[in-house]
C-alpha cells in the first residue's frame, strides 16, 4: 500500500470513527415509499448498519409509509427479511434482529398523488397523528426528516401534503426532507420541482440525495488534492493532459424498461453522478470544508461548462443503444428487446461527451465522460493523464507512443486510487516500464468501509448537506444537459449507434478521443485471464 495515500486517508478520518464524532440529534425518520425497492436493498440494510455501530441517535424510530397495505408486524418482518437479504453485515442474533425492527412503525397510505386534498380530513392529518403519536412514545421529541422513497411524480405532491399540515415547521424541532433522483426530467421540470419544495421548505431543509456522493473516494478525492501538497500544484491545464470519468455496468435494464425508456443513460447517470464527480476533479480549493462553501465551488465549475451549439452536438457527444449478442456463451438480449421497451426505441443505453471547463484552471483540457449499460466490466473510476515528460530522451519520438503518467481514482468496485507512472527497466540501457503505487481500502481490515447510504443518512441527521446537491447546482447541471436532449428529439440526423451486448460501446466514441490523440482507458480489458476478478 502507498504510505502517501494512507496518508491521505487517515487525514480524511473515514470510518466508523470519523461518523461517530458527532452523536445525531433523537429523531424520527418517515420513509414514503418504504414497500419499494430502494428501502429494501439500500436503506433499511444501511439503517441496519447504522444501528450495529451504535451511529444512530438515543432515540430514535422509523416510520414507513406507502400505499401497500401492511400492519407494524407485517412491515418489521419484511425488512427484516431485507436485512438478511441485502445487508453487508448480517445481524448477529434473532435478539439484535428484534431489537432494530422494534424501531420500525407502518402507515398506509391509499395515494400520494393529492391526498391530502381528497377528504376532509385528509390522510395526511392521519400520518401527522401518528407521526406525533410515534415521537411522544418513544421520547424523540419533535425532530423529523422525510425520506421520499417514491416515484418522482409524486415528489411535490408528498412535499405539499407535508406543509398543508405544518410538518415542515420548526417551530418545536428540525425538519428536513431528503429527496431521491431523478430530481426533473430536464431543466424546465427541476426548476418546478424546485419551485414546490421552495414555496413549503426552506432551501437548508432539503436534501437533494446523490449517492454517489456518499462514496468513499469521491469525498477523499478532496482530501488527495487539498491535503497532499505534490498534487495541487499540478492539478492544472499545464500539467493535465485530460480527464476521463466512467460508469461502466454490466447489467441491462432488467425489470426497469419503462422507467428507462423515460430516462436514458444521459439522464440517469451524466446529469447527477458523472457531472458531480467532473466537479470534484475540476473545483478550486474552497476556503473551508463547509457545506456551502464546497458547493459554492461545485457550482463554479458547472457555470463554467461550455454549452455545446446546435451544430455541435452531433460531433461532442456518441449515444448508443445495447445490442442483441453473446457473452460468455449465453445469449444476451438488445434493449429493443428488453420487456417493456418499444422495438423501435431511441433511447440511450451508452452516452460518451467530450466536455470543456472554461477557466482559468481548465482552459483547454478536454474531459471525456461516459456511462453505459452491458459493457464488459461493472466500474465507475475517474482518470487523471498527466502531460508526457521529455521521453524523447530515452528513445520515444512518437508522440502518439509516449505514455504519460496516470492517476486512477475508482470508486466501485474494488475502492481505491493507483498512480501509474514509468521507471527504468533492469538491465542495460533505458528502456521505460510502466509501475504504480497503489492504495485499496479493501487493505484496511480493521477499518469499517460506510456504504453511501449510511453516511448520507447520518449526515442528514447531523444537518450536513455537503454531499447533497443544492438546487441551483442541479438546475445548472441541467442548463447543460438539456439542449442535448432536445437536439436527439428534434434532429434525426443525429444518430443513435448500436454496440453489442458485452462490448465498450460504438466505436464512434473512440473518435471523441482520437482527435485530441488520446484512447479511452479500458478497466479490466482482461477480465477472463484474472479470472474474472477486476483490479485497478
Amino acid at each position: 500500500m502507498s504510505a502517501f495515500l494512507l496518508m491521505a486517508f487517515n487525514e480524511f478520518g473515514g470510518g466508523k470513527e470519523n461518523m461517530a464524532n458527532h452523536k445525531p440529534d433523537d429523531c424520527l425518520l418517515v420513509i414514503f415509499g418504504a414497500s419499494g425497492d430502494l428501502v429494501k436493498r439500500k436503506l433499511i440494510p444501511a439503517l441496519f448498519a447504522l444501528f450495529q455501530q451504535k451511529l444512530l441517535p438515543e432515540h430514535f424510530a422509523i416510520l414507513g409509509a406507502a400505499r401497500t397495505q401492511m400492519t407494524d408486524a407485517d412491515f418489521r418482518a419484511e425488512m427484516a427479511d431485507a436485512v438478511r437479504d441485502f445487508s453487508e453485515h448480517k445481524p448477529r442474533d434473532d435478539a439484535e434482529m428484534e431489537a432494530f425492527t422494534r424501531l420500525l412503525h407502518y402507515h398506509p397510505l391509499r395515494d400520494y398523488v393529492e391526498a391530502w386534498r381528497r377528504d376532509e380530513v385528509s390522510e395526511f392529518a392521519h400520518l401527522k397523528a401518528q407521526i406525533e403519536a410515534i415521537a411522544a412514545s418513544e421520547g424523540l421529541g419533535a425532530n423529523y426528516i422525510f425520506y421520499l422513497a417514491t416515484p418522482a411524480k409524486v415528489f411535490g405532491d408528498v412535499a405539499e401534503g407535508l406543509g398543508a399540515h405544518g410538518l415542515q415547521n420548526q417551530d418545536h424541532g428540525w425538519r428536513r426532507i431528503i429527496v431521491e433522483k431523478p430530481f426533473g426530467e430536464d431543466l424546465d421540470s427541476a426548476r418546478k420541482l424546485n419551485q414546490r419544495l421552495l414555496a413549503i421548505f426552506e432551501e437548508d431543509q432539503i436534501y437533494r440525495i446523490d449517492h454517489y456522493l456518499g462514496k468513499e473516494t469521491v469525498q477523499n478525492l478532496l482530501v488527495f488534492r487539498f491535503a497532499n501538497g505534490i498534487f495541487e500544484p499540478v492539478w492544472n491545464r499545464q500539467y493535465i493532459d485530460h480527464v476521463e470519468v466512467t460508469a461502466a455496468e454490466t447489467i441491462g435494464v432488467e425489470e426497469r424498461g419503462a422507467f428507462y425508456e423515460g430516462t436514458g443513460a444521459l439522464r440517469d447517470m451524466v446529469q447527477s453522478h458523472l457531472l458531480q464527480i467532473a466537479a470534484m476533479v475540476a473545483m478550486e480549493q474552497p476556503e473551508s470544508f463547509e457545506a456551502q462553501t464546497v458547493r459554492n465551488q461545485s457550482l463554479e465549475v458547472f457555470q463554467h461548462l461550455r454549452h455545446y451549439g446546435p451544430d455541435e452536438i452531433a460531433a461532442s457527444v456518441v449515444r448508443g443503444q445495447y445490442m442483441a449478442s453473446k457473452i460468455r456463451g449465453q445469449d444476451v438480449k438488445g434493449y429493443r428487446e428488453e420487456d417493456k421497451v418499444g422495438p423501435d426505441s431511441r433511447t440511450d443505453t451508452y452516452v460518451a461527451l467530450r466536455v470543456f471547463i472554461d477557466n482559468e484552471r481548465w482552459g483547454g483540457v478536454p474531459f471525456y465522460i461516459r456511462a453505459g449499460k452491458r459493457l464488459p466490466t461493472r466500474a465507475t473510476e475517474a482518470v487523471i493523464y498527466f502531460k508526457p515528460g521529455a521521453q524523447h530522451l530515452f528513445g520515444i519520438d512518437n508522440p502518439l507512443r509516449a505514455k504519460s503518467d496516470t492517476l486512477i481514482l475508482r470508486i466501485q468496485p474494488d475502492e481505491g486510487i493507483v498512480l501509474k507512472f514509468q521507471m527504468k527497466a533492469p538491465g542495460p540501457g533505458f528502456d521505460l516500464q510502466d509501475v504504480q503505487m497503489d492504495f485499496h481500502y479493501s487493505d484496511l481490515t480493521d477499518v469499517h468501509l460506510p456504504s453511501a447510504y449510511e453516511r448520507l443518512v447520518v449526515d442528514a441527521m447531523l444537518g450536513s448537506p455537503m454531499l447533497y446537491a443544492r438546487g441551483d447546482v442541479i438546475e445548472s447541471c441541467w442548463e447543460f444537459i438539456t439542449p442535448i436532449l432536445d437536439a436527439w428529439r428534434d434532429d434525426p440526423k443525429i444518430g443513435l449507434y448500436g454496440y453489442p451486448a458485452g462490448t465498450w460501446g460504438p466505436p464512434e466514441a473512440d473518435d471523441l478521443l482520437a482527435r485530441d490523440g488520446a484512447t479511452w482507458r479500458y478497466p479490466c480489458k482482461n477480465l477472463a485471464e484474472r479470472g474474472g476478478t477486476c483490479v485497478l
